[in-house]
């Protein structure tokens, strides 16, 4: 048996094909993923996956405005994402 996943149907040797871009089950309905964190200078800053689109804002409903505005420009007009889903990740370090 190999070691080696099976990677044929796969975007990038990632994910699946579409699993990115389309909610589970729902394959019409196409999505915009933003991993967002806490800026260290105050605010936040959110970063698209597998798209080249980065904002940052002072407050969430700054942040939401924004990132509306910046999926806008990125996209065509007929390529919109219906969904834009936001991932809120924050570290913090402890010592040991």
């Amino acid at each position: 048996m190999s070691n080696s996943a099976d990677l044929r149907g796969h975007r990038d040797g990632c994910y699946p094909v579409n699993t990115m871009n389309s909610p589970a089950g729902h394959p019409g309905l196409p999505e915009v993923i933003f991993l967002v964190e806490e800026s260290p200078e105050g605010g936040f800053t959110a970063r698209a996956l597998g798209e080249s689109i980065f904002t940052e804002a002072e407050d969430l409903a700054d942040l939401h405005a924004k990132v509306r505005d910046a999926v806008r420009c990125h996209f065509d007009e007929g390529g919109l994402p219906k969904i834009i889903r936001l991932h809120f990740v924050r570290e913090e370090v402890i010592t040991a």
